[in-house]
């Protein structure tokens, strides 16, 4: 059989699109069960996924996956289904960007704290796109300053956008460019829309916000990569409404919050937890106004399990 290499383009849970190195796909299967060592997650492979297969049918371009290269890095959740388990987002990413919004619907600063903690996690760098900036007050709009300043002093780049208006487009075509980008966020803050305006070629489904609790619609089912420019490629991903750490000790939490991992060796005992401990330097900084209290309520929430995906 002809054995090819190539990236996951699209997942479906059960099959496969691959692009070998000449730019064919190939609709391709798992050859048996895949256990990735160490890694229990209800997806074994995920887009961004290098992998090897052989080609099972030329004429139908279908394949047999039989390897999985070694991942430069991955963003991963538990899963919704199994708590025990994580689920793959993506792989072989260079940056993330996360569309928040603080209005129908609102992002809550945990979960952006959640994405950015997961993210730290394989120092996989992130953009806050603040996105609806046209449906914002001016008091809302203060407020969003105050966020962006919050995060950039974190040394996380902001943009704002209006993907109704096109405002910050040609921005984010910038920060996007040759680069592989995973896109996320909850569902209903914009994603597909913003895609549509950076390439309207794309055409992606778009869905009115649900009157409901002001909660998203689903628009897209699986994650699915495109190649947006030359050497440019967007991995859009289905709404996330909850995000669960996966495989971070409590111990570490900490060192993927960056004003915390500039204190460690400041505190009074090596292993603090920065909770109850004395002479900790990071609560310090939170009386001292030097850490917002924001961030060190989401790393208490994270520490607790307590609402531990929202």
């Amino acid at each position: 059989m002809v054995q090819k290499e190539g990236i996951v383009f699209r997942s479906t849970g059960s099959w496969y699109e691959v692009r070998d190195e000449e730019s064919t796909f190939f609709k391709c299967r798992l050859k048996g069960k895949f256990k990735i060592k160490e890694l229990k997650v209800t997806n074994p492979i995920a887009v961004g996924d290098r992998v090897c297969f052989e080609i099972e049918d030329v004429e139908e371009q279908t394949g047999i996956i039989f390897e999985i290269k070694p991942r430069v890095n991955y963003i991963i959740r538990q899963s919704v289904h199994k708590a025990s388990h994580g689920h793959l987002i993506a792989a072989n990413i260079d940056q993330a960007v996360l569309i928040v919004t603080l209005t129908f619907p609102r992002t809550s600063l945990g979960f952006i704290d959640r994405f950015l903690v997961t993210a730290e996690a394989f120092r996989i760098p992130v953009l806050l796109v603040f996105n609806k900036l046209d449906l914002l007050s001016e008091e809302a709009v203060a407020y969003q300053e105050e966020l962006e300043s919050l995060y950039k002093g974190l040394g996380y780049d902001c943009i704002s956008t209006s993907a109704t208006e096109g405002v910050g487009i040609e921005l984010l075509k910038e920060k996007i460019m040759n680069k592989v980008t995973l896109i996320s966020g909850h569902s209903g803050v914009g994603k597909s829309s913003l895609v549509n305006q950076l390439e309207p070629d794309l055409d992606l489904r778009t869905s009115e916000i649900s009157t409901f609790a002001n909660k998203g619609v689903h628009t897209t089912t699986f994650a699915e990569m495109f190649e947006i420019f030359e050497d440019t490629y967007l991995i859009d991903t289905p709404g996330i409404k909850e995000l669960g750490l996966v495989d971070i000790e409590k111990e570490e939490l900490g060192h993927y919050f960056p004003e915390m991992r500039d204190l460690i060796g400041e505190c009074k005992f090596h292993n603090c937890l920065h909770i109850n401990e004395p002479k900790c330097a990071v609560k310090a900084g939170v009386e001292e106004g030097t850490i917002a209290e924001s961030r060190y309520v989401s790393y208490l929430s994270m520490f607790s399990g307590e609402d531990n995906r929202k």
